[in-house]
Parts: structure tokens; sequence; C-alpha cells
């Protein structure tokens, strides 16, 4: 049994375990997605796939009728999004993404500030750090070094072919099949998948979330130097991004807040100096280069607020007791639980706290940044009302992908 295969098998036991063994031994299975989506008593369906999958099969799902609770990222591929994002409005189903961040009791508990995100979204937008000039999105380090790996034997209960769906076909290799994010044919790299998740606040707190910057420039730091049979992301990278409101963001990974998930890669892969200069750039500060949590900061021009999963750092949160914000105050939409958002928009028909337009529009930066560091750290201009790259056409021919035969999406 390969290693993919034990994860899988061990979420499932772990799962089972954690319902007490409630599962029902004749619970229904199916390899297949569509054969579940034949059947006329399932109202919603919540994905969890891996990334490239997640597109078809939402968009499967919406037009047989069903609603939606899909995982991030919202797509692979920018045009995916924007497709996607179309038929849930033409569909008129319920879609909530699952960055639930948005949603308070989704974090870690035991904090002073039981709701982190949405109390850092409510300080910034209500002026408490001053004017927003710059915002910091860390997200977590992982080592994808691992390769080359050896063709291996598509294991008995596996359909390689249908999980590679509209990637092109690879030799098997259970490191294909986990991590399968060390692979751009699966993925869009950590920059696409904890990307979506801290984007996603950062753009709520610049009250840009229905808009996108306008210039990218991101570089990477690729630990198994594109050798062949070899993960192919990146597994570290720095981005610029300018909005047309003067905010600049910085994206990157924080070198010191490393994590493993139990994926089966090697160790880290240290930097020369020559390296990282180039990938951070000289004049960025060394709190970035050393910085040792994943969250989202926002610098205004009279303090900053920092918020992670765990807490929500800075002066403005430290003296909200005492300070409260006013009764007619900037709030957000309240959730203390995304799932049960979910289900409750589900009977009410309303529009959940993370909706398709905001899904996306929170993925496409990261998608971006990832566009600009496949071409080695090129600068791009992004007209965020076409949704489309600026005079650059191998840049925007990335938008999209080329789909595999039966799996394509329209």
């Amino acid at each position: 049994m390969t290693n993919g295969i034990k994860f899988t098998v061990k979420v499932f036991i772990q799962t089972k375990k954690r319902l007490g063994n409630k599962l029902r031994e004749d619970v229904a299975t199916y390899q297949d997605y569509r054969k579940l989506l034949d059947r006329n008593d399932i109202d919603a369906i919540i994905q969890a796939t891996a990334d490239h999958w997640h597109t078809k099969i939402n968009i499967d799902a919406l037009r047989s009728g069903r609603d939606v609770y899909g995982e991030k990222p919202f797509s692979l591929t920018i045009e995916e999004g924007k497709l996607l994002r179309k038929v849930v409005k033409e569909t008129g189903r319920v879609f909530q993404l699952g960055t639930q961040q948005r949603s308070a009791k989704q974090v870690m508990d035991g904090g002073p500030h039981p709701r982190p995100f949405q109390e850092a979204v409510e300080l910034v937008r209500n002026g408490r750090v001053g004017k927003l000039k710059q915002v910091w999105v860390a997200i977590p380090y992982l080592s994808m070094k691992g390769g080359p790996f050896e063709e291996q034997p598509v294991p008995d209960c596996l359909d390689w072919d249908l999980f590679q769906g509209q990637s092109p076909i690879r030799p098997y290799t259970d490191r294909r099949y986990h991590p399968y994010r060390g692979w751009f044919d699966y993925c869009g790299s950590m920059a696409a998948d904890w990307g979506n998740h801290h984007f996603d606040i950062a753009q709520w707190g610049m009250d840009t979330e229905l808009t996108g910057p306008t210039t990218i420039e991101g570089r990477g730091f690729y630990p198994n130097e594109g050798k062949p049979n070899c993960f192919d992301v990146p597994d570290r990278f720095f981005a610029r991004l300018n909005y047309a409101n003067g905010i600049e963001v910085l994206f990157f990974t924080s070198l010191s807040a490393r994590y493993n998930y139990g994926w089966p890669t090697e160790p880290h892969v240290p930097m020369s100096q020559e390296q990282s200069d180039w990938m951070f750039g000289k004049d960025v500060p060394d709190e970035v280069r050393t910085c040792d949590r994943n969250g989202v900061m926002f610098i205004g021009d009279k303090g900053r607020i920092f918020v992670n999963r765990a807490n929500v750092y800075g002066k403005a949160a430290e003296e909200l007791a005492e300070n409260p914000l006013p009764g007619n105050a900037w709030r957000v939409r309240p959730s203390e639980n995304h799932m049960k958002n979910f289900f409750d928009c589900v009977q009410s028909r309303d529009i959940p706290v993370a909706p398709a337009e905001i899904g996306h529009r929170s993925l496409t930066p990261c998608q971006l940044t990832v566009i600009s560091i496949r071409l080695g750290g090129r600068k791009i201009q992004w007209d965020p009302e076409k949704e489309q790259i600026i005079g650059d056409n191998e840049a925007q021919s990335m938008q999209a992908r080329e789909q595999r035969k039966p799996y394509t999406i329209s």
C-alpha cells in the first residue's frame, strides 16, 4: 500500500473514531463523483478533493441543482474561477468557500479574542490603525524538497486516470498522489493554498473584496532546481502587489513558520545570501525575512495589527475593551460557525459569508503571484475590472491551461 493510500485510509479511520463508530457500515461510497450526483435524494455536497478537481465537481454539482460547500482554493486557474463564479450566478445555488477564518468559531480556542479575524478587520476598516499603507500576507513554510521519484505500479484501488482528471497523463508515483500539492499539475502551490485563506482576510480589511491589484511581481525558490520527476513547485517566495487605492501588499512565505502536516517531503534546503537577496530584494525589512509566524499584518500611519488563528496583536486590539468601537461603526457580517452558516443559507437561500465572488477575488492575487513566479519574477500588469493581464501574451495565456479530455470544464 502506498503512502498516499495509507494517508486516505488513516483519515477515514480517524473520522470514524471521532464519530464514535456511528458511521454506518452501509454508508454509500463512490469512486466517481458523477454517480453520487445521479442520486435524487441529495440537496447539497461538501467538496474537499485535490485542487485540480475543485472547479469541475463544483460546476457539475451546481448545474445538477445542488448547493455546494467547496474547499479552497476556489479554482486552479483564473479562468476556471471566472467560470465557476458565472455558474453560481446562473444556477442561483448557494455556494460557500471553505475560507473558515471568516467564521470565528473555526479558529483556535483559548485566545483573548474569540473572533480574531472579524475583530481585526473591523478595527482596520474603522481606522484604528489610521490610513492603511501596507499589508503583509505571510503563509506557512513547507519544504518541497523531494525526488526524483521512480514510476510505480498503480494500486488496484486507485483509478489513476480519473484522479489526474484534466491534468496531463503522468506515470504513477505515490508522491504524485500524496502530497499532490508538490506538483503544478494538481495545484497552485502553497501560495494558492494558504494564500486563499490569508488574502481573503487581507482584502476584507483593505475593502478590496470585489477588486484586485494592478501590479504583481513575485520571485520564488525551487529546492529541486527543475530536475525531472521531482516536486516542481517553489516552497518559498516573495511578492509585491500594488492596488489602485495606494496600498502595497507584501505576500511571502514565513520562513521560520515551518509546517509538516505529515507530508513525506525532505528537509529544508537553505538559500544562499545571494538567493535570498534576489528573492526578497535588498530593501525588504528583516522582520519579513525572518518572520516566524503566519497571518496578516495591517500597517497604517497610526499603528499596526497582526492577526492569525490564535489571536489579534497590536495596540488597537489591546485597547479595544477600554475603547470599544462606537455603535455606528462598520461591522462584518457575523458568523460563528462556517459550516453552520452554509447550512443556514441552504435553508434561507441567503448569500453565505464566503460567496463565490469573494472567493474568486481573494484567490486571484495568489494566482497572479504564481504566474509571475513561474515567469522568473516578471512584473505583471492586471486590470481588475476586465480581469485580464495587460500587455503580456505569455502571462495572459497562463490565466488558463489546456485541459485533457474527457475531463474538460465548460
